[in-house]
């Protein structure tokens, strides 16, 4: 509340102030109309400013205006989205008409390319961008969801329904099995540390989506190679709204308040279909558990979520030369699991300055946040599909007031599940995390030779976070221990140097060259304190570990050469030298180079003067990638490392942390992703309708993963190595469609479509004809795994036994397809059973402006991947009531398959997880000015997560790779679900 009134205060006198300025005397009055310069149509809701100030006003339904100026010298701008700008100086005039050209064409838009910036007719690779304009609507907490389903090739999963927890992006599938298959993210020129932040749900929701103005996706060596290192999974880079010189001072207010809602739930039993089931299935003794609520536990745990959002920024340009934006953003989002909450502070600064008659710019950006999470105990979600339906909520005489399962002398059981709410209520999880990113851009324009810049680019991006976990002694989780209290504390600090120098001429018919050489240094340093875990008695519970503070370099040389001859044929070529600290010298330095052509067929004599065809151009790409991002900072060096809780020595009642010796490779080297890539780009009728269509070919070579430690060595079980090779290959193409334009309506739909299929071809620390590496890890066992590595097929295939059913099409218990004819079922007779990722996924988009109203929708949904439903197999059988001192339910299926022993391989729980979702649905209506036509308004009514047509039947068939890319996704166990979200927002500007 205290934040929405000062944000309220600082609209008002914002307001007012503006208000003021518009009352001042006037020398004239000036009107005409706006009209469509190719339909003639009139056009309302034009911008119409005097330049240089803040008075303005807007066309009206009839396309007509009228404003007050103060000198013939004032210069009118009219402004319309989807047109170009006009600018009129108003003289001895009276009456001004104004006819606005559409600006459709999509050649001269400007994208973001690594190190510069490109014209789209003049790319080589293969680049897909969003703008503002085109951005997901309504409660958006993380970047990526502004483009989810936006573009060919991209594919965003949620990591489920949490505040901030945001989603996993894959850039063409991925390249790696155990190194990072995240792409390299940068901002504003400083690629971040993207990796997990003590403190944080996703290490992106720092950054406030509100100051966001473009992503550009770099998807091809071509356009990649200039990054090398990390630039295997593609780069996104994502520019923020600056101010312009010139440009009048604007203030912009948006406030949004959101609904979360859940919509899917596990189909468990009820309490009364238990309590039959306890009748038939269980013991004399069990049955004498059964109690007489009737409690639903998933109802118990989640609710109803309120989110505030609330934005204030202003734009313009001091004295008309010093270009500037500055925000502030505050986000309360609560979780639909209870407790979960997220509160974000957030500001920007961006300063754009020319100097030295435009020689030399300036850009400087700086970002703050501060993160206040609590984070709801998840373990909750698993237990309220398995605690009693029959027992109630609350118990005057249980554990800290809540019913649980106890031994005869009140202690918790420790097998028993606990309380759904108990964890919730009784675990206090809070995190607090500072972080700024920003730097300093220097371009200057060298006078003794024409066409060459330098620039100079020093940026930096540093976090510090603390928390702490307290469990009362009160509660069952914290009863044996007293409670408990662990602190915990991270910092990091990212340090980037760049500089370049840009050399670019037009040598007329001989072409025009555009030439790029520089150096990059950059240091990543974590610094990870430990504390004593104690009880609330001060007692120690666990020892302080050892202080790490893991630390890599790169440094890197670069440079690229762009080739122009009479706007035709275009030549690129990149290289790029990475030098990690993450490898042994002999293998530090890894070279990418790349090489691309391209032929704009449209502007040869035989198709220059055709009006329908106004663009085609073929694009032809090669180039070699890096990866270094492992989850070793010194993977070549032998080096001790402390014990998990598994392994401490025990000496009396005391359980000591020791250093255990941990594998290493001294030859382990970069991982090299060779892809190739042949495009199309076309544009029909001036950009009406226009799209691409690409065709990839990827292989990596000395795959990095994780692989076990050979059983009985005295090592930490994990490695990292070289494994071996992987090949990836798939087809993007995307469409955008102007259906229809005119002065009233405006209507413009998009679509994309990708096919990707990756191949293990080689596994070198694998025999031959072996059943690969085991991932995958599964609940309802100890150490069972569903998927695995093997040559010949995708990562992360399904390693299942072939279900056999009976005639009425229900599952028969322990009895499987005996592949090999031996009569035993054993190993040998699993089988390889579909995937995690889909070979095809799709987008569809839709945006319509009539009049003041506007109408979006944006929809997406993936092919052929199959998801394994944990939930049910390590829940749905009788063997849950086996326990003697308390119940388990189950989910509905159990009643299905009447199994009495869980069956963890069966195919019969793996499940085809194609969907369709309507990821977003917003409508709009622009009032226009308002207050005496000096501030203006829009309201705006959201839906995400409108509805998911699939036949999973698990909560959600999305589940995205774990947070340790040791599994490939599709293991649905304990999923947090993605919430319906209804949020209403208004926008003023003045």
């Amino acid at each position: 509340m205290k934040n929405s009134y000062t944000l309220i205060k600082v609209v008002l006198v914002s307001l007012t102030m503006l208000l003021g300025y518009g009352g001042n005397a006037q020398a004239q009055t000036v009107g005409g109309t706006v009209r469509d310069a190719e339909t003639g149509e009139t056009l309302p809701f034009v911008n119409v400013l005097i330049k240089g100030t803040a008075k303005g006003t807007t066309t009206g339904m009839d396309g007509n205006y009228s404003i007050d100026i103060q000198s013939s010298e004032d210069i009118l701008v009219f402004s319309f989205i989807g047109y170009d700008a006009k600018e009129i100086q108003v003289g001895n005039k009276s009456t001004i008409d104004v006819e606005l050209q559409g600006n459709t064409k999509q050649l001269d838009e400007v994208v973001v390319v690594g190190y510069g910036t490109q014209k789209k007719s003049d790319l080589t690779g293969s680049v897909g961008s969003v703008v503002r304009d085109d951005f997901n609507a309504g409660q958006v907490t993380n970047p990526e969801e502004l483009i989810t389903g936006k573009v060919a090739g991209v594919q965003i999963t949620p990591n489920g329904g949490s505040p901030g927890s945001g989603g996993k992006i894959r850039i063409r599938g991925g390249s790696s099995l155990n190194a990072s298959n995240d792409p390299l993210i940068v901002i504003d020129g400083v690629p971040i540390d993207n990796s997990t932040v003590s403190g944080a749900a996703n290490p992106l929701s720092f950054l406030n989506p509100n100051d966001i103005a473009t992503f550009d996706i770099l998807k091809d060596a071509s356009a990649t190679a200039i990054y090398g290192s990390r630039a295997s999974n593609g780069v996104v880079l994502i520019t923020t709204r600056k101010g312009k010189a010139g440009q009048q001072t604007r203030v912009n207010a948006s406030s949004l308040v959101s609904l979360s809602r859940v919509n899917n739930t596990v189909d468990l039993l009820s309490a009364d279909q238990f309590r039959t089931v306890v009748e038939e299935q269980a013991s004399p003794s069990q049955q004498a558990l059964v109690g007489d609520a009737n409690t639903d536990w998933q109802d118990v745990i989640y609710q109803d979520a309120i989110s505030y959002d609330n934005n204030v920024s202003v734009t313009g340009a001091l004295k008309e030369v010093l270009p500037f934006r500055v925000s502030v953003g505050y986000l309360n989002q609560d979780g639909i699991l209870r407790t979960d909450n997220l509160e974000r502070t957030s500001a920007s600064l961006n300063l754009n300055p020319s100097f030295f008659d435009d020689r030399l710019h300036v850009n400087f950006n700086v970002k703050g946040v501060l993160t206040k999470s609590r984070f709801a105990n998840q373990d909750a979600i698993g237990a309220a599909a398995a605690f009693d339906p029959t027992k109630p909520v609350y118990d005057t005489d249980g554990l800290g007031g809540f019913c649980e399962w106890t031994n005869d002398n009140g202690t918790p059981q420790t097998l028993a599940p606990r309380n759904p709410l108990g964890l919730l209520m009784q675990k206090n999880d809070q995190g607090e995390v500072k972080r700024s990113i920003g730097n300093l851009q220097l371009n200057y324009d060298l006078p003794f030779v024409d066409g060459l810049k330098a620039n100079l680019n020093l940026g930096y991006d540093i976090t510090s976070s603390e928390g702490d976990i307290v469990i009362p002694s009160s509660s069952a989780a914290g009863f044996n221990e007293g409670g408990s209290i662990d602190h915990y504390e991270q910092s990091k600090e990212n340090f980037l140097v760049d500089f370049y120098f840009n050399y670019a001429r037009d040598f007329k018919s001989a072409g025009s060259i555009n030439a790029t050489a520089g150096y990059s240094f950059q240091d990543f340093l974590t610094i990870n304190p430990t504390f004593e875990r104690v009880n609330e008695e001060g007692e120690v519970l666990e020892p302080a570990g050892i202080e790490t503070r893991p630390q890599y370099r790169l440094i890197s040389y670069f440079g690229r050469v762009n080739y122009n001859l009479n706007d035709k044929y275009l030549f690129t070529a990149t290289v790029r030298a990475d030098g990690s600290s993450r490898f042994n010298p002999d293998n530090r330095w890894g070279i990418f180079p790349s090489l691309a052509a391209a032929w704009r067929v449209s502007e040869e004599n035989f198709l220059k003067a055709n009006e329908t065809l106004s663009d085609l151009k073929l694009r032809l790409g090669y180039g070699v990638t890096g990866q270094q991002d492992i989850g070793s900072y010194f993977p070549y060096l032998p080096r001790y490392v402390q014990s998990d809780d598994a392994s401490r020595y025990i000496l009396g009642d005391s359980y000591y942390t020791t250093l255990r010796p941990e594998g290493y490779d001294s030859d382990i080297k970069w991982e090299e992703t060779t892809t190739y890539n042949i495009g199309i780009d076309y544009e029909f009728w001036n950009g009406k309708l226009y799209g691409t269509l690409d065709y990839y070919f990827k292989k990596t070579d000395d795959l990095l993963a994780e692989i076990p430690v050979p059983a009985g060595t005295n090592l930490t079980n994990r490695l990292f190595t070289n494994v071996g090779s992987i090949e990836n290959k798939g087809v993007e193409f995307g469409i955008n469609y102007n259906v229809v334009k005119n002065a009233n309506l405006n209507w413009d739909i998009g679509a994309n479509y990708t096919y990707n299929e990756s191949t293990i071809t080689s596994l070198s620390n694998v025999e031959e004809d072996a059943e690969g590496i085991l991932v995958g890890g599964i609940s309802g066992g100890t150490g069972n795994t569903i998927q695995v590595h093997t040559v010949g097929f995708q990562p992360n295939a399904f390693y299942v036994y072939e279900q056999v059913y009976d005639n009425e099409g229900n599952p028969i218990e322990d009895l499987y397809v005996d592949q090999n004819g031996d009569g035993l079922i054993n190993a040998e007779d699993l089988i390889r059973n579909g995937y995690p990722n889909a070979k095809h996924f799709f987008g569809f988009n839709s945006s319509t402006r009539y009049k003041g109203w506007s109408l979006a929708f944006s929809l997406r949904g993936n092919i052929g991947n199959k998801a394994y439903n944990n939930v049910h197999s390590a829940n749905a059988a009788y063997q849950s009531l086996r326990f003697p001192d308390y119940l388990n339910n189950m989910p509905v299926d159990v009643l299905r398959t009447n199994f009495q022993n869980y069956n963890l391989r069966s195919d019969y729980y793996l499940e085809d997880a194609s969907f369709i979702r309507m990821q977003n649905l917003s409508l709009g209506y622009d009032f226009g000015k308002i207050f005496g036509s000096s501030v203006g308004l829009k309201a705006n009514a959201t839906v995400q997560n409108v509805f998911v047509i699939t036949d999973y039947n698990g909560v959600s068939p999305e589940i995205s790779p774990g947070v340790d890319n040791n599994t490939g996704g599709g293991i649905d166990n304990n999923f947090y679900p993605v919430p319906r979200i209804y949020s209403f927002g208004l926008n003023f500007s003045f």
